[in-house]
């Protein structure tokens, strides 16, 4: 058996094991959940409509904006109620894949 591997304690469904990791396993980044406060491009295309402005008071389901990729038009809607902080993009604007759209406070 090989000296130099590390082994660490890992507990699934109250059981408890006793491994080792691969290098990539052990410096993969820790999942976070995404803030539901930013609003993303979840893919690249252009900005055909902004509806809101800075210090709009939106809830739960209201439409953001429109952001027009591969020919379909996709309505951004507020994950939760909130006060848009900053909006980030304008209309006719191209946005890449994860670029910041809008921040609610």
């Amino acid at each position: 058996m090989d000296e130099n591997l590390e082994f660490i304690d890992f507990k699934y469904e109250e059981i408890s094991y006793r491994t080792t990791v691969t290098k990539k396993f052990a410096n993969r980044t820790p999942y976070t959940p995404p803030n539901s406060g930013l609003i993303v491009a979840f893919i690249p295309g252009t900005i055909l409509k902004v509806h809101v402005k800075e210090g709009h008071k939106v809830k739960k389901g209201d439409t953001l904006l429109v952001l027009q990729a591969m020919k379909m038009d996709n309505h951004l809607l507020a994950t939760r109620n909130g006060v848009v902080k900053k909006v980030y993009v304008k209309q006719g604007e191209v946005v890449p894949k994860q670029h910041l759209l809008i921040e609610l406070k």
